[in-house]
């Protein structure tokens, strides 16, 4: 438990982290790199050559910092950090090496301002949470290895097949190489793979959704090739896996993850809201829903730039058509010509959730939403003003501050 004197001189460095988080960050990753570059093949550098990671960073120390007298009010934000440290196979060894970096770029970067008693205060706290992190993701790591075909750590899998879903979209089915078993999954939640990438000389991982229902021999990956550009650089994990990944070949694999999945523990409507290539944790969902007969009305609204980026459109149409408390709602962008509104979409422009208020907003729905950043952001605003409680709102979000990129 820290002393009142240490958790007043945390929290009142809250102030400067949320305007110079960044730079320490900065610093912080700079010098822990240079110090211990075998790190750079866990962490993913995309994000630290795009500042996601130091940003996500900062905002989580200043976070911590404000809230250093209740912790527990960051729960939901500890939750999905320890699931993504466990998919990444983050080890407890490794709190020590960041500990010590951390502490030592406060020196550097605050100068005097770090006077020795601010640095104890902040090697407690950072004690603190690393203990809560550590215990957390020991149950998890222990779950994983427990379940029927469950492991540790990364494991070899096959490609057993891969199927084109969209220009720009690739699924990846991946069977263990040793022949064993595939554990259970909730649907939603998403795997850590690792390649290596020549550019680098690194091996480097992505987290992916899993894109197909659980309960099979099997995993599936639906992939979108990052071909980079104006918003930018081009994805050096997608593209190997588009580019160099084929049907027998092998890739290393982390035990499924994420506090993003369906929740199974009612017969709640559910309402499945997705953007460009957040529609694989929802058709995960989607296929376990139909495969187990689950009754309860289903909703699929997806909003996409134009129908060669439409990944999955027959599978999800068949299922519409089939199923009588299945319905769907998808928006292009651009309609081409060819485009036929019905079979290939339904509504022109962006997903507008007030344009389908009637068919979209179910009375006591759960809500599920994935895609970028933005579009989380409208549909989430848009959600609250039509009158869905927060409780009702799951979001997972691609990108280092969240979700499986």
């Amino acid at each position: 438990m820290l002393s009142p004197q240490i958790r007043a001189l945390v929290k009142a460095t809250a102030p400067v982290l949320k305007t110079h988080g960044e730079a320490l960050t900065r610093h912080f990753y700079a010098r822990m790199f240079q110090h211990n570059p075998e790190l750079k093949h866990v962490f993913n550098q995309g994000h630290q050559a795009g500042g996601e990671q130091q940003q996500a960073l900062a905002g989580a120390v200043a976070a911590y910092a404000e809230h250093i007298d209740d912790p527990s009010v960051l729960a939901p934000v500890v939750t999905r950090i320890v699931h993504k440290h466990v998919s990444l196979g983050i080890r407890p060894e490794h709190y020590a090496i960041v500990g010590k970096h951390l502490l030592a770029s406060i020196r550097e970067v605050l100068g005097e301002a770090a006077t020795d008693e601010l640095v104890d205060a902040w090697a407690a706290a950072y004690g603190q949470l690393a203990d809560m992190l550590i215990a957390a993701e020991a149950r998890l790591y222990a779950d994983s290895a427990a379940k029927p075909g469950g492991w540790t750590g990364w494991r070899a899998f096959r490609v057993v097949g891969k199927q084109p879903e969209s220009a720009e979209i690739t699924s990846f089915y991946l069977a263990p190489a040793d022949g064993g078993a595939v554990p259970a999954y909730r649907p939603g939640q998403y795997v850590s793979v690792r390649v290596y990438v020549p550019e680098l000389g690194l091996m480097q991982p992505r987290q992916y959704s899993l894109s197909d229902a659980p309960g099979q021999d099997r995993l599936r990956i639906s992939v979108k090739r990052e071909a980079g550009g104006a918003h930018g650089p081009a994805g050096r994990v997608s593209n190997a896996l588009h580019d160099r990944l084929e049907e027998g070949g092998v890739l290393d694999v982390a035990p499924p993850q994420g506090d993003f999945h369906l929740r199974e523990d009612g017969e709640a409507p559910v309402v499945l809201l997705s953007g460009g290539v957040g529609l694989t944790p929802m058709v995960s969902i989607l296929n376990h829903l139909v495969a187990t007969g689950d009754a309860r009305q289903i909703r699929f609204v997806h909003g996409c730039r134009n129908a060669a980026a439409h990944a999955m459109k027959d599978h999800v149409n068949d299922i519409a058509a089939r199923r009588g408390n299945v319905r769907k709602a998808v928006f292009y962008e651009e309609v081409g010509g060819a485009d036929r509104a019905g079979r290939d979409y339904d509504h022109h422009g962006r997903v507008d959730l007030r344009a389908i208020r009637d068919e979209a907003i179910v009375p006591d729905a759960d809500y599920y939403l994935c895609g970028p950043s933005g579009f989380m952001r409208a549909q989430r605003e848009t959600l609250l003003e039509l009158g869905v409680t927060p409780d009702r709102i799951h979001a997972e979000v691609f990108g280092s501050g969240g979700a499986p990129a």
